[in-house]
């Protein structure tokens, strides 16, 4: 597979991961390049041990698992866009937003599960991408998805 065909099939799915860390387009779409340039300098050593999308999307969250470290150390961390900011927004807009709020706050593990799970990431791949079961992992969507749920609940999202 070339390089072009990779990023046209993933470029979107590891933009909408990187969001799902960091909450800020403009720092997901820098993520999101950073992830390709890893892939275009690296793509010779790949040793094909799993999915090329398994090995990208691990770039891609150990790529945003560095970037919120650092600015963890740096002590700026921010989320930059805050549903108050949103209010003239749609409906969907506004809960599309809550909902990366409610994972941006999600332990490491847990933001990493869901967030490739919500781009529709085998749950097998995942399992590999996170070094966890499968059997673990199936457990941690259905807890994921129920603190989510109720985070949506308390806050009169649904």
């Amino acid at each position: 597979m070339e390089f072009t065909e990779i990023y046209k099939q993933y470029g979107e799915k590891i933009y909408r991961v990187c969001l799902g860390f960091v909450n800020d387009s403009e720092k997901a779409k820098d993520l999101t390049q950073e992830t390709f340039i890893a892939v275009l300098q690296n793509f010779k050593s790949f040793r094909h041990e799993c999915a090329i999308g398994t090995w990208i999307y691990r770039i891609a969250t150990n790529k945003c698992l560095r970037s919120i470290e650092n600015e963890k150390k740096e002590k700026k961390i921010n989320f930059p866009i805050e549903v108050e900011d949103v209010i003239n927004e749609n409906i969907r807009e506004e809960k599309l937003i809550f909902l990366r709020n409610c994972v941006t706050k999600l332990p490491e593990i847990d933001r990493i599960i869901i967030t490739l799970f919500m781009e529709d990431v085998q749950q097998e791949e995942i399992a590999k991408v996170t070094g966890l079961s499968h059997a673990n992992v199936r457990v941690k969507v259905h807890r994921i998805k129920e603190k989510i749920y109720k985070k949506f609940k308390e806050n009169g999202k649904l």
